[in-house]
């Protein structure tokens, strides 16, 4: 499909405003001949042949000529620029919509400056062609198909010997064409590089100046922005190459019509009135010359950002998201069958192997293992994030594959360890997974995930706006927000990821007292790095390099002395570990 083919499905809704402003158009190019016509008529019939009483017909002829044109051309101007912005709030409705329905693999693999950059400069390279570039192209056609017509009517030699320059601006049109082409493909994607730098050192600005190294992020910046600045100025050269020499051959048309027009009337095979008709029509064929080469980089422009909108919104997900529900409450239980998992751009590197789990409802499993030992990716499979390399994924009993994703994630909740707050209120970002949930049962898992006790300190409450992801609050503050938001869904599986590492000992423990009054019913994977987090856990499972190598409860783990016992003993110390053995409570 073309670019003119794609961009037309979005213009077709609006196919009438489109016709009644593309006539309008012709209309107001086809009345540009008034004027110089008229003029000529005056100089010959008023002026040479005494003629006076034609002068004032004449003139309001042009007055209304001229009135008509300006109102036409203020009218389509507005039809073409409405059409263009309702194009624009469409391509970029898909766009998000396509946003929301891409996984995991997508967003790993694409940049998000990439993305900004489709969603801002290429959308707006899309709406300034519907908006202003057709009409001008339209414009610029129709005044050079009626010069060539109108000329030919008042000297037809005179018009063929300006036709000779046209093929000339043809070639190097082409050449232009061609080279411009690649060049803007190339600004395009150094904008986006340019684009991906800014939001990722705005989003890691607090370590940039924790290591104090602003100079190194503005010398890498400088060095982006001057690849930006060369291939701009490449663009530049190229243009500069073509477009004075374009613009050289359209001055010459002024040059031949003064020139040959003017012997043509000394021998008598033109009058003066006609040379004056014909050199105030020469515009119209001299302006769409000189506007070719703008037109040929506005429609490069058009053409590289269709094909990255384009790209984009023919991305397919790797796990698709089904619009239609069964609307079937998930009862939790989750077994995983021999799953191993390898990520996409890594087949042969396996995150997971050969992991064998099953969690009923109620009950608690304790996840624990070194950084990269495959956590989260395990519990990620839980909510359909990936799908496994190997294995299955049961819930209730099904496989994971055939639940509709929107309905299965409806009945889980993830406390992610890094943790996302939006730019609203308290209460909106408890209430994010819930917004119709009454504002007792906000405090009431709030209190859960013991948050209320800052909450009530600040100076709105629940109506309090945070900053930019939470800014403001602290890492416990942030976590504790995080909790009572995932609770507020009341899932059949709840996921904590590391949840409660950066709040105290003492807060944790009022945390995991409040939780098991509120999850008794609830499958619950605790990931943590404490063995105090998942001490009371019906079954706790220790992964290193993606195995499961010990599983088990706290005592029997303990009496093993295994990997648990190693993490339990480097934690609370080797005699912390004896008494408690001593005191048999373990």
């Amino acid at each position: 499909m073309s670019s003119f083919r794609w961009i037309w499905g979005y213009i077709k809704p609006y196919k009438v405003y489109w016709f009644w402003a593309s006539l309008w158009t012709v209309i107001v190019a086809l009345l540009n001949v008034v004027t110089p016509y008229i003029g000529g008529m005056i100089v010959d019939e008023v002026i040479n042949k005494e003629r006076g009483s034609l002068l004032v017909p004449l003139l309001v002829i042009m007055i209304v000529a001229t009135v008509l044109r300006t109102v036409l051309r203020y009218v389509y101007q507005m039809m073409f620029e409405t059409t263009g912005q309702n194009v624009l709030f469409k391509i970029r409705e898909d766009l998000y919509t396509k946003l929301q329905e891409m996984d995991f693999v997508f967003f790993n693999t694409t940049r998000v400056g990439d993305i900004m950059a489709r969603m801002t400069g290429d959308t707006d390279a899309i709406r300034h062609a519907v908006s202003w570039v057709y009409f001008n192209i339209l414009d610029s056609a129709i005044l050079f198909i009626s010069a060539i017509i109108f000329l030919g009517a008042i000297q037809w030699r005179l018009m063929l010997s300006m036709l000779i320059i046209t093929p000339f601006i043809g070639i190097l049109t082409v050449m232009l064409s061609s080279r411009a082409n690649a060049a803007y493909y190339e600004i395009r994607e150094s904008f986006s590089r340019l684009n991906s730098m800014v939001e990722e050192n705005i989003g890691g600005n607090k370590v940039v100046k924790a290591f104090a190294n602003e100079d190194y992020e503005t010398k890498k910046f400088n060095k982006r922005n001057e690849d930006y600045r060369e291939r701009n100025l490449f663009s530049a050269e190229i243009s500069r190459t073509y477009l004075p020499v374009l613009e050289t051959l359209a001055g010459l048309l002024s040059v031949i019509t003064i020139g040959l027009g003017g012997f043509f009337v000394i021998r008598g095979i033109m009058t003066v009135g006609e040379l004056v008709a014909f050199s105030g029509l020469t515009w119209m064929l001299n302006v769409p010359m000189r506007s070719i080469g703008m037109f040929m980089n506005d429609s490069q422009r058009f053409i590289t950002a269709t094909y990255k909108i384009r790209q984009m919104l023919s991305a397919k997900p790797l796990i698709p998201v089904e619009q239609q529900r069964r609307e079937q409450r998930i009862r939790g239980e989750v077994e995983f069958q021999h799953v191993s998992f390898a990520f996409a751009d890594d087949p042969e590197n396996k995150v997971l192997e050969d992991i064998s789990l099953k969690a009923s409802p109620g009950q608690t499993i304790g996840i624990l293992g070194e950084t990269g030992s495959g956590k989260s990716t395990l519990v990620n499979l839980i909510s359909r994030f990936f799908d496994p390399t190997e294995g299955r994924v049961l819930i209730d009993g099904e496989d994971i594959k055939n639940w509709n994703v929107r309905e299965l994630r409806q009945n889980i909740s993830i406390v992610m360890q890094d943790v996302f707050l939006f730019s609203d209120t308290i209460q909106e970002n408890i209430s994010y997974g819930t917004p119709e949930a009454p504002i007792e049962t906000i405090r009431e898992m709030a209190k859960v995930a013991d948050a209320s006790p800052f909450i009530e300190k600040m100076p709105e409450k629940y109506g309090t706006y945070l900053g930019e992801r939470g800014s403001g609050l602290s890492g416990g503050q942030k976590q504790r927000l995080s909790l009572a938001r995932g609770l507020m869904k009341n899932p059949a599986i709840l996921i904590l990821d590391d949840t409660t590492s950066a709040v105290d000992m003492e807060t944790e423990v009022k945390i995991q007292d409040a939780m098991r009054r509120v999850s008794q019913e609830k499958t619950t994977f605790i990931i943590a790095n404490r063995i105090s987090s998942v001490k009371a856990a019906d079954e706790i499972v220790i992964l290193s390099k993606g195995r499961i190598v010990e599983r088990g409860r706290h005592s029997e783990l303990l009496q093993k002395r295994g990997a648990y016992y190693d993490i339990y003993r480097e934690q609370l110390g080797q005699s912390e570990v004896e008494e408690a053995f001593d005191d048999g409570t373990e």
